[in-house]
């Protein structure tokens, strides 16, 4: 069990992220310092969300230049901190060779953080935002696991560079995180694994997966119908809770399942539905698995045969037992999620009727 002083600066790498932009709210309006790890802090256009965070708080913000894949980056802005959020991830936008444009990066980022926590005196635990996509790569999975529900006790086994790479790079990140903590007797180390974020961020411009998803299901794209593909979805908000409970929770430990609720996309489609009535082009209707097969490929190169093959049609169960009971996170109505992170994109513009 480990204390955290509430005197001592907080670390949040990435801090401009979807994810971490919540984290940070949370923490300042605890009256809390965070030290900000950024890639540019000459990003006035990125940074002003946050500077409007903390001037509405009662705690601080510094910014520290870092970047991500370079040894020894963050060595000023974890000097004298505690607790570390590691919530920074590789970006890019054009993946050409999976091992080197994404699963190399994960690794690496995740080493150079903690490694760099090894060599500073003062950490006491660290906070990594992994994924749900550590646990299981395709919703077939849930064949192999007992009554078909994933829980903290389950990896990734069905991932690999060829399939599902993203999947694959958070499992090898994540196993490489927990390696590196059993190295050491310092400092501990929690995992946070959350299902697809979805819900209203502090930059409404911003962008992730989810965006693009809801998005779609708003702009007349999928106004032909969705594969039945379930998904788990977490709200932002809920899950910046999950990580500051991990990180000031002496009682934290393992990793955490963070997920509201087990959906699919034509139900999402439905919700927004309900909300906006005809006002959009929401999708109301699944498409045959056949034809998702045949073209789902041509429309997007992710989306591949064995993609389909094991995720189109099969269920998805996620326990999130965890962490309503150990960190006490009561997790929001999907309605509610759904309809604010879809208006958000709306008032800025993202969608269009």
């Amino acid at each position: 069990m480990t204390d955290i002083s509430r005197d001592k600066p907080v670390l949040v790498t990435g801090a401009t992220g979807y994810v971490a932009g919540r984290l940070v709210e949370r923490l300042l309006a605890e009256g809390l310092t965070v030290h900000a790890a950024v890639r540019n802090i000459s990003d006035e256009t990125k940074l002003k969300y946050l500077n409007k965070l903390a001037e509405e708080s009662d705690g601080e913000i510094k910014y520290f230049s870092s970047d991500l894949l370079i040894n020894g980056s963050y060595a000023e802005a974890m000097e004298g901190c505690e607790l570390v959020y590691h919530t920074a991830s590789p970006f890019t936008s054009k993946i050409n060779d999976p091992l080197k444009d994404l699963i190399e990066p994960a690794v690496l980022g995740t080493k150079n953080v903690l490694e760099q926590a090894k060599m500073t005196d003062s950490v006491k635990k660290i906070v990594v935002t992994s994924s749900v996509a550590a646990i299981y790569g395709d919703n077939a999975d849930t064949e192999r696991v007992p009554n078909g529900i994933f829980t903290e006790e389950h990896w990734n086994v069905s991932s690999n560079a060829g399939h599902q790479a993203y999947s694959y790079s958070k499992t090898i990140a994540e196993q490489a995180a927990w390696k590196i903590s059993k190295d050491q007797d310092r400092w501990e180390l929690v995992t946070v694994n959350p299902s697809l974020v979805i819900g209203s961020g502090i930059n409404p411009d911003g962008t992730s997966e989810s965006f693009s998803i809801v998005k779609k299901l708003g702009d007349g794209s999928l106004k032909s119908g969705v594969p039945h593909w379930e998904i788990s979805l977490v709200d932002v908000r809920d899950l910046a809770e999950a990580h500051f409970q991990a990180g000031f929770n002496k009682k934290a430990k393992g990793r955490y399942i963070v997920s509201g609720h087990d959906s699919s996309l034509l139900q999402m489609a439905q919700l927004l539905r309900e909300h906006y009535g005809k006002a959009y082009q929401f999708p109301n209707k699944i498409l045959p698995k056949s034809i998702v097969w045949l073209v789902g490929p041509l429309l997007d190169k992710n989306m591949t045969r064995k993609a389909v093959s094991r995720n189109v049609g099969h269920p998805l169960r996620i326990d999130n037992k965890k962490s309503r009971e150990e960190l006490g996170i009561t997790y929001r109505p999907l309605k509610e999620s759904i309809v604010y992170f879809f208006q958000q994109m709306v008032e800025s513009g993202l969608v269009g009727k």
